[in-house]
């Protein structure tokens, strides 16, 4: 199996949580409320499983590579816009987030805020998925050899292993801010 399959399986349960913010933006716009709930279980899913289960493979282990490697200048490049890209989802999850805390305590800016953010992540993510999927997964894998490829599903195996008890230290270090 190559390393890229498993991020590329990740990606389309990515795509089915943005489908699912679509169709609460749609809702919004038709009048209805914001369900917080859902918002706040899409912030918990973008940060838990699509940053730091998912993104975290990619920067820490196939980009952490990618860039040790001779790279081809179009390659580096958009190694780079990548993780800018990951950074630009972060704060702006960030911001869903504040909007989502604010809306509960019955701020309407925090409804605009909501819906802007669920415009962008899921076009964001989109496109994002497809520069993955279809252009830098299959030109970074012909830089790796078959033994530093099983390295590194290793590696990703050891990080998915670790995910559970990352999860519940940040519900714990969350509720513990959050003074219960």
């Amino acid at each position: 199996m190559l390393p890229i399959a498993v991020l590329m399986e990740e990606h389309r349960l990515i795509e089915r949580m943005m489908s699912l913010l679509r169709r609460e933006k749609q809702r919004i716009e038709a009048g209805n409320e914001v369900d917080l709930p859902l918002i706040d279980q899409a912030v918990d899913f973008i940060r838990m499983y699509a940053d730091k289960t998912h993104h975290a493979k990619e920067e820490n282990i196939l980009f952490r590579d990618a860039a040790g490697k001779d790279l081809a200048a179009d390659h580096r490049t958009l190694l780079q816009e990548l993780l800018d890209e990951h950074n630009h989802g972060r704060r702006n999850v960030g911001e869903l987030a504040e909007a989502s805390k604010q809306a509960a305590q019955g701020s309407a800016a925090a409804r605009r805020t909501i819906l802007e953010k669920l415009d962008l992540l899921p076009d964001l993510y989109r496109e994002h998925i497809h520069k993955e999927d279809h252009i830098f997964f299959p030109a970074a894998m012909e830089y790796f050899s078959r033994k530093e490829m099983k390295a590194m599903l290793g590696e990703f195996w050891e990080a998915d292993r670790k995910m559970i008890h990352l999860k519940y230290e940040t519900v714990v270090e969350d509720m513990e801010g959050s003074g219960h």
